[in-house]
């Protein structure tokens, strides 16, 4: 399944020419292109798909499609369990 997963922008960086953020999906953190959304900034909340974010969304529609995500095992399935370590690297999680 490919789902499009939104996420709080926690932090915006420039990689490889690239700005690319690390964004937080209800406590699962993984790194987003943001080529698509040039005016994205900290603290909003985007829609990602396959890597990118095409969208931006208000707080309140993301907490709810985070929250039914969940509650229907989705998040983990679509996102994976993993973390970014301050690098930026992923590393595995453990889910209970």
């Amino acid at each position: 399944m490919c789902l499009a997963v939104p996420g709080r922008i926690e932090a915006i960086v420039e990689d490889q020419g690239l700005r690319m953020a690390r964004m937080d999906f209800g406590g699962i953190q993984k790194q987003v292109c943001l080529a698509y959304l040039p005016e994205a900034e900290v603290g909003q909340y985007a829609i990602v798909h396959v890597g990118f974010a095409i969208s931006l969304i208000d707080e309140a529609s993301a907490a709810e499609t985070l929250r039914q995500f969940r509650e229907l095992g989705l998040l983990e399935e679509e996102l994976g369990a993993t973390e970014v370590e301050e690098a930026g690297n992923e590393v595995p999680r453990r889910v209970p």
